[in-house]
C-alpha cells in the first residue's frame, strides 16, 4: 500500500472545494490521504502452431482510492498500456447510507460474474477464462445500489443491483428510453463462496438475458472454482451461448532467491458460439466468436510482502475447435510468459 504523499495536496483541495470533514471527536476524523496502487504486466506468447510471437505489456495500470468521511469513498482506474492503448476504466463515488445500504455511481464493472471481477494483479492465469474475458467483461456508466445482511459471524450475504447505461462506457451522450440492469448475489459460509447473478443489456438494439452462478472454494492451499454463464438473444436473434470455467490451483511455501511462494493451476473451460451483440452490415447478429474449449496448465513463482507481490508465471493452453472452424494466429495452443508486478 502506497500513499504517494498526497495528504497536504489532499487537504488543500479539499479546503478549497469546502468538502473537509467536521469531525465531533478525535474518533470521527478521516484520513484523507489517497492511496495510489498499481499493476505492471509485462508478457511474451508464442504460436505452437506457426511459431509466430510477441511482447506485450498487456497492463499498466493505476488505481487511487481514499475517503472523504466515514460514509463517503471514491475510486479511479486507468489502464495507461492496455496492449498499447490508455484506457480509463473506472470512476465512482459511494455513500454508506446506513452501515448496511450504499449508493455507489459513476463508471465501473457492472454487477454480474466471478471471474469477471478479478483484475490483473489477481489473476490465476495469463489469460482469463472466456467467460471473464469475452463473454462477459462488461463496464457500464450507472448506479447501484448494494445491501449486507446481518448473518451469523461465519457467514454472509451481499446483494447488489444497478442500472446502467446501454451504450459503450466510450459513448455517454446518447438519450435512451431503455437501459441495462445487473444484478449479484454473493453468500460466503465458511471457506465456500456461492454467487448467482441476472443481467439484460442491449449492446446494439437486441436485448441480451444473462444468468450466472458459480461456487468457490478454498482450504488451505487449495483453491477450486466453478462458473457458468447462459446468455439468451431475445426473438432468437441468435441461438443462445453457453460458457464455463473450472479451474484448481494449488498454492505452497518455497525458498528459491527471492520468492516465497509457488503455485501450480489447472482449468478447463468453453464456450458455444457466441455473438457480441452488434449487428452486421445486413443488420443480423452473427457469430463473432467460435464454440471452443480449452485445457490451461501452468505455474507460478511469487514474492508475497504485505500488498506487494512480483508473479512469474508460465502458461501453456491447448484448445479445441470444431474441424470447420479456421483459428487465427494466436488464437490456438499457444505458450505465455509474464512477469506481473503489484503494488
Amino acid at each position: 500500500m502506497s500513499h504517494f504523499n498526497f495528504r497536504r495536496l489532499s487537504f488543500l483541495l479539499l479546503s478549497i472545494l469546502g468538502i473537509m470533514p467536521v469531525a465531533a471527536d478525535d474518533n470521527n476524523k478521516v484520513d484523507l490521504t489517497p492511496e495510489l496502487h498499481g499493476v505492471i504486466r509485462p508478457r511474451w506468447e508464442m504460436d505452437t502452431k506457426g511459431g509466430e510471437n510477441r511482447f506485450q505489456l498487456r497492463n499498466a495500470r493505476l488505481s487511487v482510492n481514499g475517503r472523504l468521511a466515514p460514509e463517503i469513498d471514491y475510486y479511479f482506474q486507468a489502464d495507461f498500456c492496455d496492449r498499447g492503448k490508455i484506457m480509463f476504466l473506472d470512476g465512482w463515488g459511494r455513500i454508506a447510507i446506513t452501515p448496511a445500504l450504499k449508493l455507489q455511481a459513476g463508471q465501473f464493472r457492472i454487477p454480474f460474474g466471478t471471474d469477471c471481477f478479478r483484475g490483473p494483479g489477481n489473476y490465476i492465469f495469463a489469460n482469463r477464462s472466456f467467460i471473464g474475458g469475452t463473454m462477459n467483461n462488461v463496464r457500464g456508466v450507472g448506479a447501484k445500489l448494494s445491501y449486507t445482511f446481518a448473518l451469523p459471524e461465519s457467514s454472509s450475504l451481499l446483494v447488489e443491483a444497478g442500472a446502467f447505461n446501454p451504450t459503450t462506457i466510450t459513448d455517454q451522450n446518447i438519450w435512451v428510453k431503455k437501459m441495462a440492469y445487473g444484478g449479484k448475489a454473493l453468500y460466503s459460509v465458511g471457506n465456500v463462496k456461492l454467487a448467482a447473478g441476472a443481467e439484460t443489456l442491449i449492446p446494439d438494439s437486441v436485448r441480451i438475458n444473462s444468468l450466472t452462478a458459480s461456487a468457490t472454494w478454498t482450504s488451505g492451499r487449495w483453491t477450486v472454482e466453478g462458473e457458468y454463464l447462459n446468455k439468451h438473444y431475445v426473438n432468437n436473434a441468435h441461438k443462445a451461448a453457453h460458457g464455463y470455467n473450472f479451474f484448481v490451483d494449488y498454492a505452497f511455501p518455497v525458498n528459491a532467491g527471492v520468492f516465497n511462494r509457488a503455485s501450480v493451476q489447472g482449468r478447463f473451460d468453453g464456450m458455444t458460439a457466441h455473438s457480441n451483440g452488434l449487428r452486421n452490415d445486413l443488420g443480423q447478429l452473427s457469430t463473432t466468436h467460435s464454440a471452443r474449449n480449452r485445457i490451461t496448465v501452468g505455474g507460478t513463482l511469487s514474492y508475497n510482502y504485505k500488498a506487494i507481490h512480483c508473479d512469474l508465471r508460465l502458461d501453456y493452453e491447448k484448445y479445441f475447435y470444431h474441424h470447420d472452424t479456421t483459428v487465427p494466429v494466436g488464437g490456438g495452443d499457444k505458450i505465455c510468459a509474464e512477469m506481473v508486478i503489484k503494488f
